[in-house]
């Protein structure tokens, strides 16, 4: 899938609309290391042994100075510190990290959401603190499952103890919007594991949760023994129950599905992953991270030592280049259906000056009369039905390449 496009105003003159585009609101940093690598994982990340942590930050810091100087930020609204496992730095690196994002971005919104990713192996008392003290308001932690068996059989590091010590550790420090992550669809798992999972999440009375399910990547341990025919996952029928199970639960929990893998109390709702859904700017910062500002898309240099030699004198691009208007188009169809509000017609036009029906008419009433999607016409868009969201992959399809594929 394509990530993030731009913002254009309607009607307004192109330096304008550069100007609008050139303040995102939003931040994402990358922290590459971690403990050891999870079998499922093709994520930028290298095991933290003989790591320059130290080194790396200081590039971080530097990659940043560049970008605010050249492109100022506006009030930012959430800042999301990704990896790897941003919770392996220790406390001294820990806090020289956080005072460069708060030297750099100063101005936050009163009510700014600052997240960061942690494992709760890799969590104390005392780095949590540090997090909370250098701006941390959001905590989401990797969990995956509650059953031991299954978590070493992915290759996490962290046991069921740890999630319960991480997640007391985490309210002691002042830190109490908290997440975690489940998977489905894991080697050997089934319906009733899931079930128990899901039943131990819920029992934290956490405001957020993340569940989604398994994908096999290539250059991961599990793409080696798929191909092998050494991986045993559930089948199609055992996930779709597993899938329908979830939503159940949670709605029966009183959380909201607002995203395909995504269900939160209300006003708890990711407010940076909503920044990717709806095509907003964001600045990407660190070793292989994206970012997308004033209808520029980049990727960073992956490795550490090559992404620090770089951004110790420059921008530290691996590729840079600006997305043509009409995938931008095809990303907000993709991306924005994601979210069980769908999207709007108003919003498209004031980003692209054209009507949505003039462009994609004849798949959406493809889409609509397949009983995947529904126009809500109260506010004027189109949203996943309840079988369209069992089936999510085939609406998005129907927009990949619809304007931009050759004639």
């Amino acid at each position: 899938m394509n990530h993030m496009i731009n913002n254009e105003g309607q009607g307004m003159p192109e330096q304008e609309i550069e100007v609008k585009s050139s303040a995102p609101k939003a931040v994402y940093i990358h922290i590459p290391f971690c403990t050891n690598k999870c079998f499922y994982c093709d994520f930028n990340s290298y095991v933290l042994k003989d790591q320059p942590v130290m080194d790396y930050l200081r590039a971080l810091d530097h990659e940043i100075e560049l970008t605010v100087s050249q492109t100022p930020p506006g009030e930012i609204r959430s800042i999301f510190v990704g990896g790897g496992t941003p919770t392996v730095l220790n406390p001294q690196e820990m806090e020289f990290f956080l005072a460069s994002v708060r030297k750099h971005f100063p101005n936050f919104t009163t009510d700014i959401e600052f997240s960061m990713e942690a494992n709760p192996g890799t969590t104390d008392l005392e780095k949590l603190k540090v997090m909370r003290e250098g701006g941390v308001n959001r905590v989401s932690f990797g969990v995956q499952a509650f059953q031991n068996e299954l978590l070493s059989g992915i290759g996490r590091i962290h046991n069921t103890d740890d999630v319960y010590r991480s997640i007391e550790n985490a309210h002691k420090a002042g830190l109490h919007n908290l997440s975690i992550d489940l998977m489905f669809g894991l080697p050997n798992q089934t319906v009733e594991m899931l079930d128990y999972s899901v039943q131990k999440a819920l029992e934290l009375g956490l405001p957020h949760y993340s569940i989604y399910s398994l994908k096999v990547e290539e250059n991961t341990l599990f793409h080696t023994l798929y191909q092998k025919n050494q991986l045993p996952l559930p089948d199609e029928e055992a996930e779709l129950k597993m899938y329908l199970l979830l939503m159940e639960r949670m709605k029966e929990a009183g959380y909201k599905q607002y995203e395909i893998s995504n269900f939160a109390k209300p006003g708890y709702e990711s407010r940076h992953n909503i920044t990717y859904w709806r095509n907003e700017d964001y600045y990407g910062f660190g070793a292989g991270a994206h970012g997308y500002v004033g209808r520029q898309r980049h990727i960073n240099i992956k490795g550490v030592n090559p992404y620090v030699e770089a951004a110790n004198t420059r921008l530290p691009r691996l590729d840079q280049f600006t997305v043509p208007r009409e995938e931008a188009m095809e990303d907000f169809m993709m991306v924005g259906l994601r979210m069980l509000d769908g999207i709007r017609d108003a919003d498209f036009e004031a980003q692209f000056a054209v009507k949505l029906e003039d462009m994609f008419g004849s798949h959406l009433r493809k889409m609509v009369e397949s009983g995947l999607l529904e126009r809500h016409e109260d506010e004027g868009g189109y949203r996943l039905s309840e079988k369209g969201i069992l089936f999510g992959n085939e609406v998005f399809a129907e927009f990949i390449d619809t304007l931009t594929e050759p004639k």
